[in-house]
């Protein structure tokens, strides 16, 4: 008999976050990951909600909107690195139409600004600590009775004889492991600095000098940022940062009282058709596999919805082995 019903391959957000869900629903679940949280990608995310580069399916706003619900709920509970946090959209291009994801953010507005701006986007979302959240999410599958165990894995085959069923939550490495070309990396920076008394999120996509964004945790600020598909160094660029800090300075100016902590550069896992969440047949013989990978820089936004649709997809396999 196996050992698990299933095994959770990666420990990022969208991995243990897989891996509570299908818990809470009575599976024996055991997550294989070969880097410890702090090594993730997951721990260098800004973490706001807001579903960037994933277009407007209904299958993309069923995620968010779920996930949206999942964090208020958790914000509202005091679970550990979760709030919400009023968000300001700056606009100099003219003022386009709602979003397509406004509807799943209660209180959503739009308001003038003064020049260069042409309007504003107000709106209160989730933003999610990602140091401190993941590892109470770890905790919390602990709890549970969940099983983490450090390993590399060089094929999702080397699990079959482990669980009847596989989650490959892998993200980049994906392009090995199930031969998915279509996961790219998408490398972005960011600095860390101290939080001179800041609370409001705020958003420039469409400051001439790219992307920017600047957001407030207790502690600290995380400033961004770049997307930089195909890249894959991720030593920090100095120039790159001098970049975002001058452009952050700009849109808050109340920066120039913070002091610069960290920079950091990591690379997202990006699928122009938005994550991959579906069942495979084929990749390993006489197992499922259930794939849920390639959610680029919107791994927190769609984290608990495309969660629970995996675990719809193992119910099914698991339910399917048992005929």
């Amino acid at each position: 008999m196996e050992e698990f019903d299933v095994v959770v391959v990666g420990a990022g957000i969208v991995g243990m976050t897989c891996a509570v869900e299908l818990r809470h629903r009575g599976a024996r679940v055991c997550v294989v990951t070969a880097d410890e949280p702090a090594r993730t990608t997951s721990w260098l995310a800004a973490a706001v909600w807001y579903p960037v580069g994933i277009g407007g399916s209904e299958r993309a706003f069923a995620y968010a909107q779920e996930s949206f619900d999942v964090f208020a709920d958790q914000a509202s509970q005091g679970v550990p690195g979760v709030r919400m946090i009023d968000t300001r959209m700056l606009h100099r291009n003219p003022l386009p139409a709602d979003p397509w994801w406004s509807t799943a953010v209660p209180g959503f507005a739009t308001e003038g600004a003064e020049h260069p701006f042409t309007g504003t986007w107000r709106f209160s979302v989730p933003l999610v600590e990602v140091p401190v959240y993941l590892p109470w999410l770890h905790a919390q599958a602990l709890d549970l009775g969940v099983e983490v165990r450090t390993r590399s894995v060089e094929s999702l085959a080397e699990l079959a004889d482990r669980a009847r069923t596989v989650v490959n939550a892998t993200g980049l490495a994906a392009r090995t492991l199930c031969g998915d070309t279509t996961v790219q990396p998408v490398r972005g920076q960011v600095i860390r600095a101290s939080n001179p008394g800041l609370s409001t999120s705020v958003r420039d996509e469409q400051h001439p000098g790219g992307h920017t964004y600047v957001h407030p945790r207790h502690r600290d600020v995380i400033i961004g940022g770049t997307f930089e598909p195909g890249t894959t160094d991720t030593t920090p660029d100095p120039a790159t940062a001098q970049r975002l800090w001058a452009r952050a300075t700009e849109l808050v100016p109340e920066l120039h009282r913070a002091r610069v902590l960290e920079h950091h550069a990591g690379l997202r896992p990006h699928r122009d058709d938005g994550p991959r969440v579906e069942r495979d047949h084929d990749l390993v013989p006489g197992r499922a596999v259930v794939h849920n990978y390639g959610h680029g820089g919107a791994g927190i936004t769609l984290s608990w919805g495309s969660a629970r649709d995996t675990a719809d997809l193992v119910e099914h396999a698991l339910e399917a082995a048992a005929v």
